[in-house]
Protein backbone atom coordinates (compact mmCIF):
# COMPACT_ATOMS: atom_id res chain seq x y z
CA UNK A 1 0.00 0.00 0.00
CA UNK A 2 1.43 3.71 -0.68
CA UNK A 3 1.29 6.08 2.45
CA UNK A 4 -1.89 7.45 1.18
CA UNK A 5 -3.65 4.24 0.62
CA UNK A 6 -2.76 3.00 4.06
CA UNK A 7 -3.85 6.05 5.50
CA UNK A 8 -7.53 5.50 4.16
CA UNK A 9 -7.32 1.99 4.72
CA UNK A 10 -6.96 3.07 8.75
CA UNK A 11 -9.71 5.81 8.52
CA UNK A 12 -11.69 3.36 7.25
CA UNK A 13 -11.43 0.65 10.51
CA UNK A 14 -11.40 3.65 12.65
CA UNK A 15 -15.02 4.84 11.30
CA UNK A 16 -16.50 1.40 11.78
CA UNK A 17 -15.21 0.79 14.54
CA UNK A 18 -16.64 4.02 16.23
CA UNK A 19 -19.83 3.04 14.71
CA UNK A 20 -19.93 -0.29 16.71
CA UNK A 21 -19.59 1.63 19.83
CA UNK A 22 -22.45 1.01 22.02
CA UNK A 23 -23.28 4.68 22.42
CA UNK A 24 -23.32 5.40 18.75
CA UNK A 25 -26.66 3.57 18.05
CA UNK A 26 -25.33 1.12 15.88
CA UNK A 27 -27.34 -2.29 14.47
CA UNK A 28 -25.12 -4.53 16.80
CA UNK A 29 -26.31 -7.92 17.68
CA UNK A 30 -25.56 -7.98 21.54
CA UNK A 31 -28.21 -10.65 21.96
CA UNK A 32 -25.34 -13.34 20.92
CA UNK A 33 -23.77 -14.59 24.10
CA UNK A 34 -20.20 -15.42 23.41
CA UNK A 35 -19.85 -11.73 22.98
CA UNK A 36 -19.92 -11.15 26.41
CA UNK A 37 -17.05 -13.63 27.30
CA UNK A 38 -13.78 -13.60 26.49
CA UNK A 39 -13.14 -17.08 27.70
CA UNK A 40 -11.12 -18.85 24.62
CA UNK A 41 -12.77 -22.10 24.62
CA UNK A 42 -16.24 -20.73 24.41
CA UNK A 43 -14.99 -18.24 21.54
CA UNK A 44 -13.55 -21.82 20.26
CA UNK A 45 -17.54 -23.91 21.11
CA UNK A 46 -19.22 -20.31 19.41
CA UNK A 47 -17.20 -20.64 16.35
CA UNK A 48 -17.50 -24.18 15.31
CA UNK A 49 -21.70 -23.89 15.99
CA UNK A 50 -21.94 -20.63 13.85
CA UNK A 51 -20.09 -22.39 10.81
CA UNK A 52 -22.78 -22.12 8.08
CA UNK A 53 -25.54 -22.02 10.88
CA UNK A 54 -28.50 -19.62 11.65
CA UNK A 55 -27.72 -17.50 14.61
CA UNK A 56 -31.06 -18.55 15.78
CA UNK A 57 -30.01 -22.38 16.16
CA UNK A 58 -26.61 -21.47 17.60
CA UNK A 59 -27.69 -19.81 20.66
CA UNK A 60 -29.21 -22.47 22.48
CA UNK A 61 -26.99 -25.10 21.35
CA UNK A 62 -23.95 -22.46 22.55
CA UNK A 63 -25.54 -22.84 25.93
CA UNK A 64 -26.41 -26.20 26.04
CA UNK A 65 -23.03 -27.29 24.62
CA UNK A 66 -20.77 -25.19 27.18
CA UNK A 67 -23.31 -26.67 30.21
CA UNK A 68 -21.96 -30.15 29.36
CA UNK A 69 -18.77 -29.46 28.15
CA UNK A 70 -17.12 -26.31 30.17
CA UNK A 71 -13.75 -27.16 29.00
CA UNK A 72 -11.60 -28.90 27.02
CA UNK A 73 -10.68 -31.13 29.48
CA UNK A 74 -14.22 -32.10 29.86
CA UNK A 75 -15.00 -32.28 25.94
CA UNK A 76 -11.64 -34.53 25.81
CA UNK A 77 -12.70 -36.70 28.54
CA UNK A 78 -16.37 -37.66 26.88
CA UNK A 79 -16.73 -40.26 24.72
CA UNK A 80 -17.53 -38.25 20.67
CA UNK A 81 -20.60 -40.26 20.99
CA UNK A 82 -21.49 -38.15 23.70
CA UNK A 83 -20.29 -35.08 21.84
CA UNK A 84 -22.21 -35.77 19.13
CA UNK A 85 -25.68 -35.91 21.33
CA UNK A 86 -24.77 -32.64 22.56
CA UNK A 87 -24.45 -31.08 19.10
CA UNK A 88 -28.06 -32.56 18.00
CA UNK A 89 -29.92 -30.48 15.93
CA UNK A 90 -26.77 -28.47 14.16
CA UNK A 91 -25.76 -30.77 11.37
CA UNK A 92 -22.61 -30.93 10.06
CA UNK A 93 -21.88 -33.72 12.46
CA UNK A 94 -17.77 -33.35 11.70
CA UNK A 95 -17.49 -30.24 13.19
CA UNK A 96 -18.21 -31.63 16.32
CA UNK A 97 -15.90 -34.71 15.91
CA UNK A 98 -13.10 -31.79 15.20
CA UNK A 99 -13.84 -29.87 18.01
CA UNK A 100 -13.61 -33.12 20.32
CA UNK A 101 -10.72 -34.00 18.33
CA UNK A 102 -9.08 -29.85 19.36
CA UNK A 103 -10.19 -30.76 22.73
CA UNK A 104 -7.93 -33.85 22.79
CA UNK A 105 -5.05 -31.76 21.15
CA UNK A 106 -5.31 -28.62 23.76
CA UNK A 107 -5.35 -30.54 26.99
CA UNK A 108 -2.20 -32.93 25.47
CA UNK A 109 -0.39 -30.11 23.75
CA UNK A 110 -1.32 -26.88 25.97
CA UNK A 111 -2.01 -28.02 29.14
CA UNK A 112 -6.12 -27.60 28.49
CA UNK A 113 -5.52 -23.99 27.71
CA UNK A 114 -6.72 -22.83 23.88
CA UNK A 115 -3.14 -21.67 23.12
CA UNK A 116 -3.03 -17.98 22.12
CA UNK A 117 -0.69 -18.19 18.83
CA UNK A 118 -2.30 -18.36 15.66
CA UNK A 119 -0.14 -21.23 14.53
CA UNK A 120 -0.46 -23.32 17.68
CA UNK A 121 -4.40 -22.41 16.46
CA UNK A 122 -4.21 -23.56 13.10
CA UNK A 123 -2.70 -26.81 14.21
CA UNK A 124 -6.06 -27.71 15.84
CA UNK A 125 -8.34 -30.21 14.21
CA UNK A 126 -11.04 -27.98 11.82
CA UNK A 127 -9.34 -24.48 12.79
CA UNK A 128 -9.01 -22.69 9.83
CA UNK A 129 -7.67 -19.26 9.44
CA UNK A 130 -10.81 -17.37 9.97
CA UNK A 131 -11.84 -19.50 13.19
CA UNK A 132 -7.98 -18.95 14.42
CA UNK A 133 -8.15 -15.27 14.24
CA UNK A 134 -11.65 -14.92 16.09
CA UNK A 135 -10.15 -16.60 18.74
CA UNK A 136 -7.17 -14.13 18.79
CA UNK A 137 -9.53 -11.36 18.28
CA UNK A 138 -12.10 -12.04 20.33
CA UNK A 139 -11.05 -13.78 23.20
CA UNK A 140 -7.52 -12.35 23.54
CA UNK A 141 -8.42 -9.40 22.53
CA UNK A 142 -5.27 -9.13 19.74
CA UNK A 143 -5.16 -6.73 16.60
CA UNK A 144 -6.07 -9.42 14.26
CA UNK A 145 -8.57 -8.79 11.77
CA UNK A 146 -11.17 -10.87 11.56
CA UNK A 147 -13.04 -11.83 7.41
CA UNK A 148 -16.41 -14.18 7.61
CA UNK A 149 -18.56 -13.57 4.54
CA UNK A 150 -20.27 -10.73 5.64
CA UNK A 151 -16.96 -8.74 6.65
CA UNK A 152 -15.75 -9.88 3.12
CA UNK A 153 -18.33 -8.17 1.45
CA UNK A 154 -17.68 -4.57 3.70
CA UNK A 155 -13.77 -5.21 2.56
CA UNK A 156 -14.61 -5.69 -1.75
CA UNK A 157 -17.11 -3.12 -1.91
CA UNK A 158 -15.84 -0.33 0.71
CA UNK A 159 -12.08 -0.76 0.80
CA UNK A 160 -11.43 -2.02 -2.15
CA UNK A 161 -13.95 -1.46 -4.80
CA UNK A 162 -13.55 -4.68 -6.49
CA UNK A 163 -12.99 -8.59 -5.80
CA UNK A 164 -10.69 -9.77 -3.22
CA UNK A 165 -9.07 -12.68 -3.19
CA UNK A 166 -8.12 -14.37 -0.05
CA UNK A 167 -4.67 -13.57 1.05
CA UNK A 168 -5.33 -9.87 0.03
CA UNK A 169 -8.48 -9.53 1.74
CA UNK A 170 -6.84 -10.87 5.05
CA UNK A 171 -3.80 -7.95 4.48
CA UNK A 172 -6.75 -5.40 4.47
CA UNK A 173 -8.27 -5.65 7.05
CA UNK A 174 -5.18 -6.60 9.26
CA UNK A 175 -4.46 -3.14 8.25
CA UNK A 176 -7.66 -1.54 9.17
CA UNK A 177 -8.12 -2.50 12.82
CA UNK A 178 -7.21 0.35 15.28
CA UNK A 179 -4.60 -0.45 17.75
CA UNK A 180 -5.65 -2.01 20.57
CA UNK A 181 -9.36 -2.05 18.95
CA UNK A 182 -9.00 -5.50 17.90
CA UNK A 183 -12.57 -7.12 19.54
CA UNK A 184 -14.19 -4.11 19.27
CA UNK A 185 -13.39 -3.24 15.77
CA UNK A 186 -13.80 -7.21 14.93
CA UNK A 187 -17.46 -7.15 16.47
CA UNK A 188 -18.58 -3.87 14.57
CA UNK A 189 -16.86 -5.05 10.89
CA UNK A 190 -19.37 -8.12 11.62
CA UNK A 191 -22.02 -6.84 11.88
CA UNK A 192 -22.41 -3.91 9.49
CA UNK A 193 -21.84 -6.45 6.77
CA UNK A 194 -24.55 -8.68 8.81
CA UNK A 195 -26.97 -5.92 8.82
CA UNK A 196 -25.96 -2.84 6.74
CA UNK A 197 -23.86 -3.94 4.16
CA UNK A 198 -25.94 -7.29 3.21
CA UNK A 199 -25.80 -9.08 0.14
CA UNK A 200 -29.17 -8.40 -2.00
CA UNK A 201 -29.98 -5.04 -0.48
CA UNK A 202 -27.26 -3.24 1.11
CA UNK A 203 -28.58 0.25 3.05
CA UNK A 204 -26.16 2.22 1.98
CA UNK A 205 -28.41 5.54 3.70
CA UNK A 206 -28.13 3.72 7.02
CA UNK A 207 -24.10 3.01 6.01
CA UNK A 208 -21.58 4.95 8.40
CA UNK A 209 -18.94 4.59 5.69
CA UNK A 210 -20.71 5.33 2.91
CA UNK A 211 -18.65 8.44 1.72
CA UNK A 212 -15.31 6.48 2.25
CA UNK A 213 -16.90 3.10 0.12
CA UNK A 214 -15.52 2.98 -3.09
CA UNK A 215 -18.49 1.21 -4.38
CA UNK A 216 -21.16 3.18 -3.57
CA UNK A 217 -18.72 6.63 -4.57
CA UNK A 218 -18.76 5.29 -7.49
CA UNK A 219 -22.71 4.84 -8.37
CA UNK A 220 -22.41 1.12 -7.52
CA UNK A 221 -21.90 -0.26 -10.42
CA UNK A 222 -22.33 -4.09 -11.99
CA UNK A 223 -20.74 -6.07 -11.23
CA UNK A 224 -20.85 -5.93 -7.22
CA UNK A 225 -17.64 -6.68 -6.49
CA UNK A 226 -18.92 -8.52 -3.42
CA UNK A 227 -19.56 -10.90 -6.04
CA UNK A 228 -16.73 -13.66 -6.77
CA UNK A 229 -14.41 -12.23 -3.61
CA UNK A 230 -12.87 -15.36 -2.73
CA UNK A 231 -14.47 -17.95 -0.43
CA UNK A 232 -15.94 -17.66 3.23
CA UNK A 233 -12.63 -16.43 4.32
CA UNK A 234 -12.29 -13.35 1.58
CA UNK A 235 -16.03 -11.94 0.31
CA UNK A 236 -19.39 -13.82 -0.82
CA UNK A 237 -18.97 -18.04 -0.44
CA UNK A 238 -19.82 -19.92 -3.47
CA UNK A 239 -23.85 -21.67 -3.09
CA UNK A 240 -23.31 -25.17 -1.95
CA UNK A 241 -25.21 -27.90 -3.81
CA UNK A 242 -28.96 -28.22 -2.69
CA UNK A 243 -28.89 -30.34 1.00
CA UNK A 244 -32.77 -31.95 0.14
CA UNK A 245 -32.07 -35.26 -1.34
CA UNK A 246 -28.32 -35.57 -0.57
CA UNK A 247 -26.48 -37.96 0.81
CA UNK A 248 -25.43 -35.24 4.01
CA UNK A 249 -29.27 -35.54 4.39
CA UNK A 250 -28.95 -39.15 4.50
CA UNK A 251 -25.87 -39.02 6.93
CA UNK A 252 -27.90 -36.28 8.95
CA UNK A 253 -30.53 -38.42 9.25
CA UNK A 254 -28.92 -41.26 10.56
CA UNK A 255 -26.81 -39.93 13.07
CA UNK A 256 -30.45 -38.26 14.31
CA UNK A 257 -31.44 -42.32 14.24
CA UNK A 258 -28.15 -43.29 16.46
CA UNK A 259 -28.84 -40.70 18.70
CA UNK A 260 -31.63 -42.64 19.98
CA UNK A 261 -29.54 -45.87 20.21
CA UNK A 262 -28.27 -48.21 18.32
CA UNK A 263 -29.72 -49.02 14.66
CA UNK A 264 -29.98 -52.78 13.05
CA UNK A 265 -28.75 -53.28 9.30
CA UNK A 266 -32.44 -54.00 8.57
CA UNK A 267 -32.96 -50.19 9.89
CA UNK A 268 -30.66 -48.36 7.85
CA UNK A 269 -31.88 -47.27 4.66
CA UNK A 270 -35.11 -46.94 6.44
CA UNK A 271 -33.27 -44.24 8.93
CA UNK A 272 -31.56 -42.59 6.35
CA UNK A 273 -34.60 -41.80 4.71
CA UNK A 274 -34.19 -44.44 1.67
CA UNK A 275 -36.40 -47.40 2.57
CA UNK A 276 -36.15 -48.30 -0.64
CA UNK A 277 -32.17 -47.65 -2.32
CA UNK A 278 -30.41 -49.92 1.27
CA UNK A 279 -27.06 -49.70 -1.02
CA UNK A 280 -26.86 -45.91 -0.64
CA UNK A 281 -27.58 -46.11 2.38
CA UNK A 282 -24.92 -48.79 3.36
CA UNK A 283 -22.52 -46.38 1.39
CA UNK A 284 -23.75 -43.44 3.64
CA UNK A 285 -22.93 -45.70 6.72
CA UNK A 286 -19.53 -46.33 5.61
CA UNK A 287 -18.92 -42.96 5.10
CA UNK A 288 -19.74 -42.18 8.26
CA UNK A 289 -17.65 -45.29 9.80
CA UNK A 290 -14.41 -44.02 8.06
CA UNK A 291 -15.07 -40.57 9.06
CA UNK A 292 -15.49 -41.89 12.74
CA UNK A 293 -18.57 -40.51 13.56
CA UNK A 294 -20.08 -43.99 13.87
CA UNK A 295 -19.07 -47.62 14.76
CA UNK A 296 -20.31 -50.95 13.37
CA UNK A 297 -20.50 -54.08 15.21
CA UNK A 298 -19.80 -57.39 13.74
CA UNK A 299 -23.52 -57.71 13.43
CA UNK A 300 -23.39 -55.28 11.17
CA UNK A 301 -25.57 -52.66 13.83
CA UNK A 302 -24.27 -49.00 13.89
CA UNK A 303 -23.91 -47.27 17.12
CA UNK A 304 -21.99 -43.71 17.98
CA UNK A 305 -18.75 -43.94 19.26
Amino acid sequence: MTARTDARVRALGTAIETWGSPDRGATRRDDLPWRSTRDPWSVLVAEALAQQTQLSRVIPAYHRFLGAYPTPAACAAAPLGDVLVAWAGMGYNRRARNLHRAAAAIVADHGGEVPDALDALLALPGVGPYTARAVLAFAFERDVGVVDTNAGRVLARAAAGRTLGKDEAQSLVDAMVPPGKGWSFGQALLDLGATVCTSRAPDCGACPVRRRCRWARSGRPDPDPARGSAGVSAGVSAAGSPFAGSDRQGRGRLVAALREGPVAPVGQAAAAGWPDDPSRARRVADGLVADGLAVRGCSGTLRLP
